[in-house]
């Protein structure tokens, strides 16, 4: 189940993806984990990883859609693979390819075709991307923006401004910048523009984080933009941008994967292979409960990841429930992979602070991943718009297949206006637990998300519990999970899991779905027919010694599996 060097084979995709995937392990494999560790010590920018994928065409060929080079194409499966893998390796080299997958983003939705072969051209010479969104006052909030752009009498502008909190901001060769106009006022005036910063009016000011990676602060000083560098003006700069956090905050989650994987083999191998108190540390009962839980969760990790790209895949303009998978991915995956280090942290202890492990540094990077592109409480926020049609009004789809064709995604570059979330209509969530109704887990967490239905019907959230955001995020909290074990079980069954190995993440979930249940109990604002649901709701999992020592057994067969060479 989980990604191993030493046996990595995509044979699922393509020869040059294959390729490319396989000359990516086997660079970091070879490079070594002494490498890997003294430059995230040092703080070392990784010029040695933007060679090897510039001399190797990596970004060039994973991220040019097939409108702006025939030969290539933007491949969701394969770009969450390579997610994974660079993850597994450290979060600072999965960095500087998402914020250029965030760069491309407002170009490749733009008909601007001088800037499209220019971004095309730039991947080709091995350059990355960044994208100018965020600014130091005000955030990612794009309803507000101080980077003005000022009519120059000729057509375009001068920009000023700062921003702040931009990924490779330090070598970009081509940045998406969004501002607003000085002479327009509303939604109207927002234009995003391409900028490049090697120009001699952009001007870099630092690094604004203590690490590996560059985020940048810059300010551009009165910088031309020519009418041939504007890639939208108005409301489709305002939807280019919420497009574009659409499409690469998908990527958060299987990079969360990958860092709590290279972290399980490190940890399974240290505590299997350590004796206190005259005991194996793998024998005591605490210790197995606590590895079998985080393995049990990076599987569901992975599974529900891997089913979300299917329907990222297969939208369209009829079918967007990829908008809600995506903030799924994006605050579900990536809090369950905190949860996956916490658990291994607390049997590893000690062993999990030391300079020359991998754990000591997905411990410090996995609490990143959650709080990009908008925080888990944004992200739960959006949910929320989903969950009447999600739960009370299915609509019919055909069946979507699992996605590992070699297609190009073109959609997500034309996904239209970032509005009417509240239409978007889903397949019976029904379903799937149905079909898995002889675990007994699944059985017991579908009573629970019966049961949530019932509160909405019989005591939903009155007009002022609905402006109490501290309560809401506690019913997004529930709601989450019923989607979130929708997806793990497709993606179950699509690739014959083992029952023992799915019934257990599901203990996992009841467990999950009592302890928001019992948060939701002790709110201020919750009434007392709603406190009285919350406890009646609480479960406890379906224990069974036989199946947890099934799933012990495949936890236990990492130790040694895989240690990176030094």
């Amino acid at each position: 189940m989980l990604f191993n060097p030493r046996t990595y084979d995509p044979a699922q995709f393509d020869e040059p993806t294959r390729r490319l995937l396989r000359a990516t392990v086997d660079w970091f494999e070879s490079r070594g984990k002494k490498a890997l560790i003294d430059t995230y010590i040092d703080r070392a920018w990784y010029a040695d990883f933007l060679e090897f994928a510039a001399r190797e065409g990596l970004f060039a060929e994973f991220l040019t859609p097939s409108a702006a080079d025939p030969d290539k194409r933007w491949d969701t499966a394969r770009i969450a693979e390579l997610n994974e893998i660079l993850g597994f390796y450290g979060l600072g080299y999965w960095y500087t390819w998402q914020v250029t997958i965030l760069g491309l983003g407002p170009v490749w939705q733009s008909e601007n075709e001088a800037v499209r072969a220019r971004a095309a051209k730039l991947l080709a010479e091995g350059h990355v991307m960044a994208f100018g969104l965020s600014e130091r006052t005000h955030g990612a909030d794009i309803y507000s923006t101080d980077m003005i752009l000022t009519p120059d009498g000729e057509g375009g502008f001068t920009a000023t401004g700062s921003k702040y909190y931009i990924g490779n901001g330090n070598v970009a060769g081509l940045v998406s910048v969004f501002g607003r106009r000085s002479d327009v006022e509303g939604p109207e005036g927002y234009v995003f523009f391409a900028a490049d910063s090697r120009h001699e009016a952009y001007h870099l000011v630092k690094n604004v984080v203590n690490a590996q990676m560059y985020v940048s602060e810059f300010r551009l000083e009165d910088y031309p933009v020519r009418a041939e560098d504007v890639l939208h003006t108005g409301q489709a700069a305002f939807d280019a941008a919420l497009n574009t956090v659409n499409v690469g905050k998908f990527n958060l989650c299987t990079a969360s994967v990958g860092i709590c994987e290279h972290a399980m083999y490190e940890a399974v191998t240290h505590a299997h292979n350590r004796v206190l108190y005259g005991r194996k540390v793998t024998d005591f009962p605490h210790v197995r409960r606590e590895l079998t839980d985080a393995y049990a969760r990076l599987v569901a990790m992975k599974l529900f990841s891997a089913r979300a790209v299917d329907y990222f895949r297969t939208a369209s303009p009829e079918d967007r429930r990829y908008l809600l998978f995506n903030p799924m991915t994006k605050m579900k995956v990536t809090t369950e992979g905190e949860k996956v280090i916490d658990l291994m942290w607390d049997v590893i202890a000690a062993k999990g602070f030391e300079a020359d492990t991998y754990f000591d540094k997905a411990a410090k990077d996995i609490r990143g991943l959650p709080k990009l592109e908008g925080t888990v409480h944004v992200n739960l926020a959006l949910i929320l718009k989903f969950m009447g049609n999600y739960l009370f009004a299915p609509a019919d789809y055909a069946p979507v297949p699992t996605r590992l064709d070699a297609a190009d995604d073109a959609f997500l570059f034309r996904q239209g206006p970032a509005r009417g979330l509240g239409a978007i209509r889903f397949h019976d969530w029904r379903a799937p637990y149905d079909r898995h109704a002889q675990l007994a887990n699944v059985a017991r967490f579908r009573e629970q998300a019966d049961g949530f239905c019932e509160l909405l019907l019989k005591h939903a959230p009155s007009k002022e519990q609905q402006a109490d955001l501290d309560f809401l995020l506690e019913i997004g909290q529930l709601f989450a999970l019923i989607v979130y074990g929708q997806l793990v079980l497709e993606q179950a069954e699509l690739t014959g899991l083992d029952a023992d190995v799915l019934d257990q993440i599901f203990d996992a979930l009841v467990r999950d779905f009592s302890a928001h249940a019992t948060e939701l109990h002790g709110k201020a604002s919750t009434t007392e027919e709603q406190a009285a649901w919350a406890l009646a709701n609480v479960r406890r999992p379906v224990a069974d010694a036989e199946r947890a020592a099934k799933v012990w057994a495949r936890v236990e067969a990492l130790s040694g599996s895989y240690e990176m060479q030094p």
